[in-house]
């Protein structure tokens, strides 16, 4: 395949282009879904195709089609020409010409550590897994949907650039959870584990869903969700917030994430909720956080989603800090817009969803950094009245990435130094910059966990990409509570 994407690259250099890149891409999904002991969904697909891109005069030019390895290279030389073709004809509308930050041409491969290859492993035994996760739910008359989640995902990619660059990376992941939904007294609770939206994900092989252990979290799973209909709704207010890591997943997600992709910055990605407050005036001085908040991006930490060798620039993973010690440190960057953040190089930020799709600066794995702190230390610590939130259940937030509102599956009341009594529907708002200065206490390694994002949208048209957000409980002081 390495071959078919030199070809493209090689053509459109004849055809007139400044730089190219070629991906030649399979991708295989497979997706499970089990509902009240049967089968309820069940899809594996598979893409193949090519995508080129091109620098003409400043202008990008792409083209992609899809095919067989016979087909690819026949149609990667009319496909380069495409490329060239369309990047002169948008090079006369263009406001400023592309620049790329420099990069050497990598050669090398990747490939996701991986003890279970999951797609070797029989249908039967995965629907096992999910049925019985299905029958452990049961139990509770309340309970009217008992819900299993299997989703598998393998990557395989083959690079080449004008620049040199010969890349090879395969890229597995897999994701799998359950929950429970209840209707009793004129309400409908929902509870889910390890995570909302399908669960947990991760990258390595189906390793990952056996170190889950689901069925052991089924029948709490499955308690919490009837016993939601009678508890009482969270209280509305000011008052102390503990959030636990799969709630604050989503959190570092839209607050710190997304405002700090510097194509939004610039305005030149505002769609989904675009643009951004992080200005490029802020970096350096802004207090983004309190002192113990510490936020990494780091695209080579183990398991995550966003765990590659080189990004779709070809440029290679690396580790720097978006906020440290709450002081905005780094922005999410590609080759294209580095420099408008007063760097030389790219923090390999760029990704494509598919062969079908040119690459744009995505979230990679960002992680909140563990503080010092034992969960029920800090319980002790807090306050009664305080409120511990944990898994979104609804979320929003502005098109400036400023104010914002969550809704959580759970809560629990502080009471006496131990998490008392059962709360629905915890739903807190806050402004980004006031929020993550009132964190004072953020729990240490061993409460530390790596949670996956399979679902992120942006661009028009929109691509959906993966990555993970690495988070202990964290205590946050003042936050207002709504009913």
């Amino acid at each position: 395949m390495q071959d078919i994407a030199q070809l493209a690259v090689e053509e459109a250099l004849r055809a007139g282009a400044d730089y190219a890149d070629a991906r030649v891409q399979r991708l295989a999904r497979e997706e499970l879904t089990v509902q009240n002991g049967s089968l309820a969904g069940a899809s594996a697909t598979e893409d193949f195709g090519l995508g080129v891109r091109v620098l003409k005069d400043g202008a990008w030019g792409f083209a992609a089609a899809p095919g067989t390895h016979e087909d690819l290279h026949e149609v990667a030389p009319g496909l380069a020409r495409r490329a060239v073709k369309a990047g002169r004809d948008l090079a006369g509308i263009r406001r400023q010409p592309v620049r790329l930050s420099e990069e050497a041409g990598h050669v090398g491969s990747f490939s996701t550590p991986v003890q279970e290859d999951p797609f070797a492993l029989g249908i039967r035994s995965k629907l096992d897994l999910l049925l019985e996760c299905s029958e452990r739910l049961e139990g509770r008359d309340e309970v009217v949907l008992r819900q299993a989640d299997l989703s598998l995902r393998r990557e395989e990619q083959w690079q080449a650039s004008s620049e040199g660059a010969a890349l090879h990376q395969v890229l597995v992941r897999c994701g799998a959870g359950l929950s429970a939904t209840a209707s009793a007294h004129g309400t409908v609770e929902r509870r889910s584990y390890p995570a909302s939206f399908g669960g947990n994900y991760k990258s390595g092989g189906f390793e990952v869903v056996r170190a889950m252990g689901l069925p052991g979290h089924a029948a709490r799973v499955r308690d919490e969700a009837a016993d939601l209909c009678s508890a009482p709704l969270c209280p509305e207010g000011e008052r102390t917030l503990i959030l636990g890591g799969s709630q604050l997943c989503l959190q570092i997600h839209e607050s710190v994430g997304h405002p700090t992709e510097l194509d939004r910055v610039l305005g030149r990605e505002v769609d989904l909720a675009g643009a951004s407050f992080a200005t490029t005036d802020k970096l350096g001085v802004f207090t983004y956080g309190s002192e113990v908040v510490h936020l990494t991006a780091d695209s080579t930490v183990p398991t995550g989603l966003d765990t590659r060798g080189w990004d779709d620039d070809g440029v290679p993973s690396q580790r720097w800090p978006i906020v440290e010690a709450g002081r905005f440190r780094g922005y999410l960057t590609d080759r294209e817009v580095a420099r408008h953040a007063g760097e030389e190089r790219s923090r390999g930020c760029s990704r494509a969803e598919g062969w079908y799709d040119p690459p744009i600066v995505r979230i990679t794995n960002l992680s909140l950094e563990p503080g010092t702190w034992d969960f029920d230390d800090l319980v002790a610590d807090t306050e009664d009245g305080a409120i511990f939130a944990d898994t979104v259940r609804t979320w929003s937030i502005d098109q400036r990435r400023v104010n914002f509102q969550f809704t959580c599956e759970v809560a629990r009341e502080v009471k006496d130094g131990r998490l008392g009594r059962l709360l629905r529907r915890p739903t807190y708002q806050g402004r980004t910059e006031t929020f993550w200065n009132s964190c004072d206490a953020v729990c240490g390694p061993a409460h530390y966990e790596l949670w996956g994002v399979p679902n992120c949208g942006k661009g028009n048209p929109m691509q959906v990409a993966e990555m993970s957000h690495g988070a202990a409980p964290a205590r946050f002081r003042r936050v207002q509570f709504l009913r």
